[in-house]
């Protein structure tokens, strides 16, 4: 494997913050390729639709203004190696449309792998060593600052692919993912607050939930965490195209969001 499979970037020693951006990359293996039935040009196509697209550009310029810089961890394999931010098992609720933790179905519910395809050596080399140093990238926040604070940077069409579970809610031009465990309203209004100017903000619709590593999910609440999923019409071409205009303000708002709950 030529490029590594993710990476942190450390920021200020005093921040709690971590930017998570897990599905900005569009890489693929040579070796994860070879089991993937899609042709090149319609690889490309999924690639356009399934990947947030710009967000470790949007991460890195928000981390750039912010006072404090956070730290970033970011994936650089395409989310169609594997998704590091669903469950590995039977709680995840996208196997429906079979995108648990490996993807065998696409956005539009054609066949990205043959089934049955059993996910377990590609969760083992790529999921868990991931999981296992986002893990460690969240204890060391906590050991530096006594909380950690994992603000996941998304994005998301504008019109509803056919694999979203609930793409019929509302799809504001910024949307807010939150957790009833590691999500407090302040947090929440934090976010509200940095994103105004970005449009309207809406919770948990079309996608919600925040990403915390296992570890800690729902028994340690000094781990603060919020999704960010940012409407891509908002700052790109969709679907696959580049960035505009609009990425310079949501970078900033981003910024503003980071030094309000690294304070």
């Amino acid at each position: 494997m030529s490029e590594p499979s993710y990476e942190l970037l450390p920021g200020a020693a005093a921040s709690p913050v971590i930017l998570h951006v897990p599905h900005s990359a569009r890489a693929v293996p040579a070796g994860v390729r070879a089991d993937i039935v899609l042709d090149d040009a319609a690889l490309e196509r999924e690639l356009d639709h399934i990947t947030d697209a710009h967000t470790a550009e949007l991460a890195e310029a928000a981390a750039g203004l912010a006072g404090v810089t956070p730290w970033r961890f970011v994936n650089r394999l395409s989310r169609l190696v594997v998704d590091p931010e669903r469950f590995p098992d039977e709680r995840e609720e996208m196997l429906a449309v079979g995108m648990g933790a490996v993807y065998t179905r696409t956005t539009h519910r054609g066949v990205l792998r043959d089934e049955p395809f059993d996910p377990g050596p590609l969760v083992e080399r790529y999921f868990r060593p991931y999981a296992r140093a986002m893990t460690e990238a969240v204890a060391g926040r906590l050991a530096a600052t006594g909380r950690a604070v994992v603000i996941d940077v998304h994005s998301y069409p504008s019109r509803a692919l056919p694999y979203e579970l609930h793409g019929t809610g509302p799809r504001p031009p910024v949307c807010l993912g939150t957790d009833g465990f590691h999500t407090p309203a302040e947090l929440t209004e934090a976010a509200r607050a940095a994103f105004a100017g970005c449009g309207e903000t809406g919770l948990d619709s079309p996608f919600g939930g925040a990403y915390v590593p296992l570890e800690f999910y729902g028994s340690d609440a000094r781990v603060g965490a919020l999704m960010i999923e940012i409407r891509r019409d908002l700052y790109m071409t969709e679907p696959g195209g580049p960035a505009g205009a609009g990425a310079a303000r949501l970078a900033t708002a981003l910024a503003v969001l980071v030094d309000s709950v690294g304070r």
